[in-house]
């Protein structure tokens, strides 16, 4: 089974992002939790919020299809962070002139999916 959650519109740099997101590819979903819990980039907490949402997700996509599902089986299969719109702000300078300012924004995507069951192999 495969879950899958969106943030859009994420007033957070895509590459601030990218980081973030890079710490948790692959891993476990419990293990994610863990690792954003404590990440101290800001954007570790918005992308929290996308991991514990596509979990979330994954519980009641099982419950509707009358599925069992095992949390400790489900992984982060795949986890990118796009980029949204750009905001364009201007700041006065020097001698009346006016310099841009880009506030950028993301939209992040977490999807997560259910390993192989684990029986039968030793840790």
């Amino acid at each position: 089974m495969e879950a899958k959650a969106k943030a859009r519109f994420v007033r957070v740099t895509p590459q601030k992002a990218r980081r973030v997101v890079d710490l948790i590819r692959g891993k476990q979903a419990g293990e994610a939790v863990a690792v954003l819990k404590f990440a101290p980039q800001a954007a570790g907490e918005t992308v929290l919020k996308v991991v514990e949402s596509a979990i979330a997700n994954a519980r009641e996509g099982a419950k509707r299809a009358n599925e069992r599902l095992d949390e400790q089986d489900l992984y982060i299969s795949e986890v990118y962070v796009d980029e949204g719109p750009t905001l364009k702000r201007f700041r006065p300078r020097a001698q009346g002139r006016a310099s841009q300012i880009l506030k950028r924004t993301s939209h992040i995507t977490v999807v997560v999916a259910e390993r192989e069951s684990t029986k039968g192999r030793t840790r």
